[in-house]
């Protein structure tokens, strides 16, 4: 089961997460990807790329850099449903990962090579199309983790190509491309910790 893993990690009883639906895998042209900013425990940022009818996934905690001389660390995470990408809420107190969730960026991404020889190689090189992220990006595994998919630490990195830059992406467009919110905002508008959610916004 892809999202067994997933699943046994949440009460969905309490969670308004989705359990997820399995899918075949869409076209190359449509697949998806996503980036959740995530206040949990710890700020970070989820990076995820629709596979095989899931979303791969990945915690960067330090969100994406558009300068190739960056290199963010990237620890694979459980495989999520394809319908998380559109979860932007709270995820209640007690649960894994309690906190507050925004989708910080959305769109599509086009493989430049052979998924799953990438993925078992640990050298992923893709192209993202998305309100925030663009151009060409790859993932290298630095560290193999324990099972089947060899998945641990990784590093996100920019190509140099027209979309990189020295900017702070992370930091200039901080609100959400679905609600325009910021996380406090999020916050209040789903009953949470609008405090805790504010930590990552930026001070005024």
């Amino acid at each position: 089961m892809p999202l067994a893993k997933y699943r046994t990690k949440r009460d969905f009883k309490v969670t308004s997460e989705p359990k997820g639906t399995s899918r075949k895998n869409a076209p190359q042209e449509s697949l998806i990807f996503v980036v959740q900013k995530h206040q949990a425990s710890h700020l970070h940022y989820d990076f995820r790329l629709e596979w095989n009818g899931v979303l791969l996934s990945w915690a960067v905690p330090k969100g994406p850099s558009l300068d190739p001389s960056t290199k963010r660390l990237a620890m694979a995470v459980e495989d999520h449903p394809i319908e998380y990408a559109n979860f932007e809420g709270i995820i209640p107190q007690g649960q894994y990962g309690g906190g507050t969730v925004m989708v910080w960026d959305q769109g599509t991404w086009v493989p430049e090579m052979d998924v799953e020889s990438g993925l078992r190689d640990g050298d992923l090189k893709f192209s993202l199309h998305g309100k925030k992220l663009r151009g060409s990006w790859v993932l290298v595994r630095t560290k193999t983790g324990p099972g089947k998919t060899g998945r641990a630490s990784w590093l996100l990195i920019k190509h140099r190509d027209r979309y990189a830059s020295k900017s702070d992406i992370v930091s200039e467009k901080p609100r959400s491309v679905v609600s325009k919110r910021l996380m406090a905002g999020i916050a209040t508008a789903a009953g949470g910790d609008v405090a805790k959610a504010a930590e990552s916004d930026p001070r005024k």
